[in-house]
Order: structure tokens, then C-alpha cells, then sequence
């Protein structure tokens, strides 16, 4: 069958009216748990084959939230669904009005390589619990991980409801887009390809989520806590060897604790992942030689204060952080995406904005801080997609939260009951009653002006 007519499929099975009721979603959610659980063991195995994470890892920022966000919708979903009531202004009154939450349609979701299977199946879930039928197209470049979510999905849900798209995607999403007009489009990857799927939306005029990255800034203010800002700091930036979206993509330290900060990130970093990260159990590895040959041309823009020892055989970079980087130097133009992070200083806000300013509008900005107001002052004065006081990346974790970017970062959201809001229409309704017929409201209107301006106000 071509992938046209399976694409037509799932627009008969969703116009069908089967993926309307709250019974039938819970359904759907409670197999795609099931599943999941009956190939834990495979993913662990996947997700070591393909970026060298330890199981404990891959719960935390894998499997096990994706596992949190099912629980939640399926907790949830019949709440969200519930019709909601709003209040009714004074011109159409006796009227009552509600927002009824309705399914988009058919729905295109595109998944990136460096969560494979979380930043795959979470949005799933918010498109599952909104009504819609999926086309899910995941990387090509963690075949591992590929494997078994195909295996995951294809056992439970017939094609005409999820397809599982696999393939280049420089060649099948054009092909996909070109060909049928998807409802939405939830996009996650690099801004550069972000651009390209929205200007395929734009033609067919389809809305689009699209979850960037970008150079989410990290300031470390002279009152900071300097041992915990360097946990916390190494923790999520050197997390699958730096391959996450919200890491910290460089450090902007108040000039009067640089040193003593630096100390303690060494001392941290040998704490983490050891003499030989290599051979550690909490180290992973780059996707590929693409991105390996990549990053590892940061390591001569600047001056190597601790690691940047690599081997390309095991695809190897071991964490480095950089001193003495130009703000111009190409590792301050490009998202890192790996385990190198630029140290830069700073002695007044203004300089700081002046760094950040050349990239506005990150995925995620950090501040390191004891003082609530200097806190609330960075946060007024930086604007991002989320941030963390004293914390990294951490945010993206909590389903309570709506997680996105703005400009350059992206558009849209979602976690939690913001996946299912981001999958669903927001239909107004009013119903206005009959026993109640006023002659103002119709025409001839001449004379009424004083009463319409005592009503519309």
C-alpha cells in the first residue's frame, strides 16, 4: 500500500468518529503503558546500544517520565475533556457558554535522536488522550531505539489509527507533507530543520509545535552557592555527554568567583564520571561521527581548563570546559550539543545581557542565586522558552509545567494536560435560549445607539 493511501487510511479511521470517546483514549493509553512495560528491558538495551545510557538514566529522562506522563492522563483525561464553563457577557445574556476541547484530526509527530524515545512518545501521549490519529516519524540515527518502539507500537494499534513512519527524514517528510494536509505538526530537532518543516506547514496553512534549542545561557551571580551550582550545573550539561536540548550551553560567571566556581566544577566532574570517563558507568557517548567530528572542533576555541580528551573509534569526548572564548568564536554562534561548555565572566548584568542579547530568546535560562530579589530582577531582564533558580534543566521534568521555546527556541508547548491542549481544538459554544426574544436585537436599529453603548461597554 502506498504511503499516500495509508496516510488516507487515517483520515477515514479518525472522520469514523472511534477515537471521540474518553473510554475509548484510556483505552489506548493503558496498551501504550502496558507495552512500554513489557519492553523495558529492550529499550534499556537500545538506548545503551545507540547513546550509552545507563539504565538509570534512561528512567529518569526517558522511559520513566514518559511512564509519570501516562499516569498523569490517564488520572486526568476525563477531567480535560469535561466541557468547561465560562461566564456569559451582558449582551447575549440569558446565553450559556462553555469551551468544548475537540480533537485536531490526523496528526504528524517527528522525533529527534538525543531522547529517542521520549521526545517521541510523550507528545504521543497528549495526541492520544486529545482524540487524533498519528503518523509518528522517529530518527533514523538511533536505529536501536527505532527497533523497538516500532515494536512497541505496531503490536498494539492497528495503522489506520498510529503509523509508524520510518525512514530518511529529508525524504519521507516532504514526501508525507507534499502529498496529504496533517491537522498539526509537532516537530522536535534543530532550528535549522525547525525552519524547514514550518515553511512545509505554512504552505497548506497546518499549525505547528516546534520544540528548537538554541544557547540556553547560565549565570552564576557572586552570591551564588558555589558547590551546589556546580553540581547541579555539571549534572544536566554533561547528562548523555551533553546531547540534551535544555543543557546549559555556556556559563556566564560573576568575575570576583570564577575561580573558585572552576575549582569546584573539576572537582565535581572527577566526582560524577572519574579519571577516565570513558569507562564510566554514568558517561555516555555521541549519537555518531557526524556529530563527534562536530564538536570536537570547539575543543580548539578556547583553552582547555579540565578533559577534552576524545577517540573517535568510541565516539568519546570527555567533558571539557573552556576558558578564554571569544564571544564571536563559533562556539558561542552554534548550539553545542555536546560535553563542552565555555566559562565566560562578567562583573555588572548589562555585560551578561550584552552576551546573552546576541542569541535572545534561549530554550532556557539559568541564574544561580541566593537572593530572591536579584532572582526575580534576571528573570525580568532575560527572556526564555523556561528557567531555574538554582537549578538546571530540571524544569522539563515536571508535567505541571508547560514546556517549550519561544522564537528562534520554538513555538507552542506541552507536558501534562498541555500535550492535551496542544492536540486539541478549543471550540466555543453558546446557547442561547428561546423564551427570551428582546426587539433590540433586531433590526431597524436607528434610536437604539444610547441603549447598545449602555449595554456594549
Amino acid at each position: 500500500m502506498s504511503l499516500i493511501n495509508k496516510l488516507e487510511n487515517l483520515r477515514a479511521y479518525f472522520d469514523s468518529g472511534a477515537t471521540l470517546s474518553a473510554d475509548f483514549r484510556i483505552a489506548q493509553l493503558k496498551k501504550l503503558k502496558q507495552s512500554i512495560l513489557l519492553h523495558e528491558e529492550n529499550l534499556y538495551q537500545a538506548l545503551y546500544n545507540d547513546l550509552k545510557k545507563s539504565k538509570e538514566e534512561t528512567w529518569v529522562t526517558e522511559t520513566g517520565m514518559v511512564i509519570s506522563e501516562l499516569n498523569t492522563a490517564l488520572r486526568k483525561l476525563k477531567s480535560w475533556m469535561r466541557p468547561e464553563k465560562v461566564r456569559t457577557n451582558l449582551l447575549n445574556l440569558p446565553s450559556k457558554s462553555i469551551i468544548i476541547r475537540e480533537p485536531l484530526g490526523v496528526v504528524l509527530i517527528i522525533g529527534p535522536w538525543n531522547y529517542p524515545f521520549q521526545l517521541l512518545i510523550n507528545p504521543l501521549i497528549g495526541a492520544i488522550a486529545a482524540g487524533n490519529c498519528v503518523v509518528l516519524k522517529p530518527s533514523e540515527f538511533a536505529p536501536a531505539t527505532d527497533a523497538v518502539m516500532k515494536k512497541i507500537i505496531e503490536e498494539i494499534f492497528p495503522k489506520e489509527y498510529i503509523l509508524y513512519a520510518q525512514g530518511e527524514g529529508q525524504q519521507i517528510i516532504p514526501e508525507m507533507m507534499g502529498a496529504f494536509r496533517f491537522d498539526h505538526v509537532f516537530y522536535t530537532g534543530s532550528t535549522a530543520v525547525g525552519k524547514i518543516i514550518y515553511k512545509m506547514a505554512a504552505e497548506k496553512i497546518v499549525p505547528v509545535t516546534l520544540e528548537l534549542g538554541g544557547k540556553s545561557p547560565c549565570v552564576v551571580a557572586a552570591d551564588a552557592n558555589i558547590k551546589i551550582a556546580a553540581k547541579r550545573i555539571a549534572m544536566t550539561k554533561f547528562s548523555n555527554a551533553g546531547q540534551m536540548c535544555v543543557a546549559p550551553d555556556y556559563v556566564l560567571v560573576h568575575q570576583s568567583i570564577k575561580q573558585k566556581f572552576v575549582d569546584a566544577l573539576k572537582e565535581t566532574i572527577k566526582e560524577f564520571f572519574g579519571e577516565k570517563p570513558e569507562e564510566s558507568y554514568n558517561y555516555g557517548k555521541m549519537i555518531n561521527e557526524k556529530q563527534f567530528d562536530r564538536v570536537v572542533k570547539y575543543l580548539s576555541e578556547g583553552t582547555n581548563i579540565i578533559g577534552g580528551r576524545t577517540d573517535r573509534a568510541s565516539l568519546f569526548i570527555e567533558p571539557c570546559l573552556l576558558d578564554n572564548v571569544a564571544t564571536d568564536a563559533v562556539v558561542m554562534q552554534d548550539e553545542i550539543f555536546g560535553p563542552v561548555l565555555p566559562i565566560l565572566t562578567f562583573s555588572e548584568m548589562d555585560e551578561a545581557k550584552s552576551v546573552i542579547n546576541k542569541h535572545p530568546n534561549p530554550l532556557a535560562f539559568y541564574i544561580y542565586t541566593t537572593s530572591n530579589a536579584g532572582a526575580k530582577l534576571w528573570l525580568q531582564n532575560i527572556s526564555a522558552g523556561g528557567a531555574c533558580i538554582n537549578n538546571s534543566s530540571w524544569h522539563l521534568t515536571n508535567h505541571h509545567l508547560p514546556f517549550g521555546g519561544r522564537g528562534f527556541s520554538g513555538t507552542g508547548n506541552y507536558h501534562g494536560k498541555y500535550s492535551f491542549e496542544t492536540f486539541s481544538h478549543k471550540k466555543a459554544v453558546m446557547q442561547t435560549p428561546n423564551w427570551f426574544d428582546p426587539a433590540i436585537k433586531y433590526p431597524p436599529f436607528k434610536g437604539k445607539l444610547k441603549m447598545f453603548k449602555r449595554i456594549i461597554k
